[in-house]
């Protein structure tokens, strides 16, 4: 593979990782990787740990919350936690200097119809699909098909002439894709349904990876600066969404779930975005990239032990080579 082709597959995951930051908690992910300004700062194995067992717990936590708690209402769940998101990253402005890079970024009424307003719209459709599969599908089974998200934003770049195709990243988009048909293939609880939730899930958040690309390059935002600016507007997207989805079903059930679960849970996918923000300034790419896919695994792994997922052969056979594939290998230089 050519030094540019192996560069494109390893910014194209990049962004997919990043996009991580939110896919399993419904927050924001960052238009960069790189801090506006600079915040305190902890060492990579100090947070690396935090952030996985942070990122985990929300995943977890959500299923736990919609299957064994049977409160089935994902579309209320994500605009509560952008809710949440929206109050906590304005305390956080007006007490500590983690926002401070909201100063230098200019939101202009421009920019919010043409940036903001369609990101927004992706990210509480990827949003609000992704948490729903989680009715249907294994947690296991949706952290599989959630690496087909490198390949779908290939092949939006490449529909889209943001990127040119090679025969080499095609070879890796078939490969991957084999690896997600494989896992499939293999899933016992398979539900079709789901899959095409799931899948549209990867569209959306695919499409809003791209978008950033498009009209955001170069503005340095990190996950609670994105964050700022995007959870008012999801949540009021998907409010105008909530009475033409579950209506007045899911306030009937507060009572049932109580203030101390929604609130916990809302915490911790909050708490997720300020680790990000530590993460993004201690990691390099590449650290970042295997952290995520050694979370995969132990996601996997849990969703088995805690939930009993069953995991066939065929689908760790499958998991494998995606995971494999979706994770750079380092040069000698950086060894």
């Amino acid at each position: 593979m050519s030094q540019e082709e192996k560069n494109q597959v390893e910014e194209v995951i990049m962004e997919t990782e990043k996009g991580k930051f939110e896919g399993e908690s419904p927050l924001p992910s960052p238009v960069v990787a790189t801090t506006p300004k600079p915040k305190p700062k902890l060492s990579a194995a100090m947070i690396i740990p935090v952030w996985i067992v942070l990122s985990s717990s929300v995943i977890i936590y959500n299923n736990y919350l919609y299957n064994s708690l049977d409160f089935k209402y994902p579309v209320f769940t994500v605009t509560w936690h952008l809710t949440f998101a929206a109050i906590g990253t304005r305390i956080l402005q007006k007490t500590t200097p983690l926002l401070d890079g909201t100063k230098d970024v200019n939101v202009t009424k421009d920019m919010f119809l043409k940036s903001i307003l369609p990101i927004g719209a992706l990210f509480s459709g990827s949003l609000i699909l992704s948490n729903t599969a989680y009715l249907y599908l294994s947690v296991s089974y949706i952290q599989m098909l959630k690496a087909f998200t490198p390949v779908a934003i290939l092949l939006i770049s490449w529909v889209i002439r943001i990127q040119e195709p090679s025969k080499r990243l095609a070879a890796i988009v078939v490969m991957i894709s084999f690896g997600v048909a494989l896992a499939s293939q293999g899933e016992l609880r398979f539900n079709l349904f789901g899959f095409i939730v799931q899948a549209a899930a990867v569209a959306f958040e695919a499409s809003r990876l791209v978008m950033i690309q498009l009209l955001l390059h170069g503005l340095k935002m990190d996950p609670l600066v994105s964050l700022h600016y995007y959870a008012p507007v999801c949540a009021i997207l998907n409010l105008l969404a909530l009475p033409f989805t579950e209506g007045l079903a899911p306030f009937y059930e507060l009572a049932r779930i109580g203030p101390l679960v929604l609130i916990s849970n809302a915490a911790v996918a909050f708490l997720l975005n300020i680790a990000a923000v530590f993460l993004v300034g201690a990691a390099s790419g590449l650290v970042l990239t295997l952290a995520g896919v050694f979370k995969d695994i132990l996601l996997i792994t849990g969703s088995v032990l805690i939930f009993g997922s069953p995991v066939t052969p065929l689908q760790v056979v499958g998991a494998c080579s995606e995971l494999l594939l979706v994770s750079p290998a380092p040069n000698v230089e950086e060894l």
